[in-house]
């Protein structure tokens, strides 16, 4: 019996093997996928010449084996070297990302139909052999349930796209991006350039983080950067500081928009903890541009001269004699006397009693923002500005109206004070704003050791009153008849009990 190499065999070898030579050429980073196909093709020649040579030497039985055994490897390498034409090289060139799940599931697949069809082509009874196989197929199933895990995971996360190949994910302590999805594993890429293969029925289990927003098109992952500022620096500038750092400065990889923000997140043992939050676009580059970032802030906060500082414990021993608290009340004061001085509602007391005033004032410091006092409230005190911008609104109406402005030297809320009246304004803090309050009870005893003080306070609250109700005109706002000054005078006597 003549040995012939078979021609349908031979032409399955020959196109396997441009197929192969053809992804070698056109995609060299599939090589070793396509060099294992050749391997399998190279295996089949080889099956069918021991197939020939048996042939020649009349043993019929290895000749079946070795020829089945040659069509069946043929058959494996055509198909996987057709699944890797089809994803690897059309899809791509149409530019389809398609990912690697869903070539190892088709490639699986079409490998069963093949099996089956080489089965039958080898004489097999598929119908017996399904039906006596039940048995082994139930075993089989479950001594694989957790590569079916694998598998069936993987296939739902493609499905309902929690995870995607790009994505920068973060799961336990590993930090990376997706670079691939087989059927039994997701692989991750670190910033070490390390990979990590993470079992897909782990991540259907299990959370993991994905960094960024889904709705952008480009990754922004807010990054946290913290300083230990000196508890003598002022917040609001310390704030600024550090986001003028970021906003007025290249560097790479920080985005614009949202524009970074500080804020205080902290006061502990000895210093302030603020964080300067970014964003960065680019995740692998988090701790470089972090140190950058950092950069800029410390010389930032240097050229302001705000001081880090650290944790600390400090006992502070202070030798309290009477001569220092004498020093320090005496410090205290000669500022107070210097705050009324400037008020032309004191400026008809005497020394004597300005130091009488000054010992009652009490020091009242406000934020940006800050009500100071709202429009109908009750309050028997006044405000002294020291430093800092307010602004005055009426609210009557139902709208806000900004009708004036306070600054430094300013004093509001002597109306309430001398006649027990509600508030004829709002008051809010434009700026950080400190000020001293002086409240009915520090005034008293001013006020009844000299009872003609209240005429010269009557003429000025009124005179007072005659210019808020300018501005409530000015603005367009309507307020409540102003009082004449002889009624004026009457409340402060009644409201302090003067004769």
């Amino acid at each position: 019996m003549e040995a012939v190499f078979r021609p349908e065999l031979g032409i399955a070898i020959l196109v396997g093997v441009l197929v192969a030579l053809l992804m070698l050429a056109l995609r060299p980073a599939n090589g070793p996928s396509a060099r294992n196909a050749l391997g399998l093709l190279l295996l089949c020649v080889l099956a069918e010449l021991v197939a020939m040579g048996s042939t020649g030497l009349d043993y019929p039985r290895a000749t079946r084996i070795a020829a089945n055994f040659a069509s069946f490897v043929a058959g494996v390498a055509l198909v996987r070297l057709g699944t890797m034409m089809l994803f690897r090289l059309l899809l791509s060139a149409l530019r389809i990302s398609v990912v690697r799940i869903a070539e190892d599931l088709v490639s699986a697949g079409v490998l069963l139909v093949w099996g089956f069809v080489w089965l039958g082509l080898a004489g097999v009874d598929l119908a017996s052999l399904v039906t006596t196989s039940a048995v082994i197929t139930g075993v089989i199933a479950f001594s694989m349930q957790d590569t079916l895990g694998n598998i069936l995971g993987g296939i739902v996360l493609q499905l309902d796209e929690s995870m995607k190949v790009g994505d920068w994910v973060q799961i336990d302590e590993v930090r990376g991006r997706v670079t691939d999805v087989r059927w039994r594993f997701t692989a991750i890429e670190t910033r070490n350039r390390e990979t990590v293969f993470v079992p897909n029925s782990a991540l259907v289990k299990n959370r993991f983080t994905v960094l960024g927003s889904r709705a952008d098109s480009e990754v922004r992952w807010r990054r946290w950067v913290w300083f230990a500022i000196d508890l003598g620096a002022a917040p609001a500038r310390v704030c600024s500081v550090l986001e003028h750092a970021v906003q007025d400065a290249e560097i790479p990889w920080v985005a614009r928009e949202p524009a970074p923000s500080a804020v205080l997140m902290d006061v502990t043992e000895g210093y302030a903890r603020y964080a300067l939050r970014y964003w960065l676009r680019e995740p692998r580059e988090d701790d470089g541009t972090d140190s950058r970032v950092r950069s800029h802030a410390l010389a930032a906060l240097e050229r302001a001269g705000i001081r880090l500082s650290v944790r600390r414990e400090e006992r502070l021993v202070v030798a309290e004699d009477d001569a220092r608290r004498e020093a320090l009340a005496a410090d205290e004061q000669v500022r107070r006397l210097h705050a009324l001085g400037r008020v032309p509602l004191f400026a008809s007391l005497s020394s004597v009693e300005k130091s009488e005033v000054a010992r009652h004032l009490l020091h009242a410091p406000f934020l940006q923002g800050d009500v100071v006092t709202r429009q109908g409230a009750v309050a028997h005190w006044l405000y002294l500005v020291i430093s800092g911008d307010a602004r005055i609104c009426d609210d009557s109406g139902g709208e806000r109206r900004a009708i004036a402005s306070l600054g430094p030297g300013d004093v509001f809320g002597e109306r309430g004070m001398l006649t027990g009246e509600p508030r004829s304004a709002t008051v809010i803090a434009t700026s950080d704003l400190e000020c001293y309050r002086l409240d009915k009870a520090g005034f008293e005893g001013v006020m009844r050791a000299r009872p003609d003080i209240a005429e010269e306070m009557s003429r000025i609250l009124t005179q007072r009153v005659a210019e808020l109700d300018a501005w409530r005109a000015a603005g367009h706002a309507k307020g409540a008849p102003p009082p004449t000054r002889t009624d004026m005078l009457a409340h402060i006597r009644r409201f302090f009990g003067i004769d």
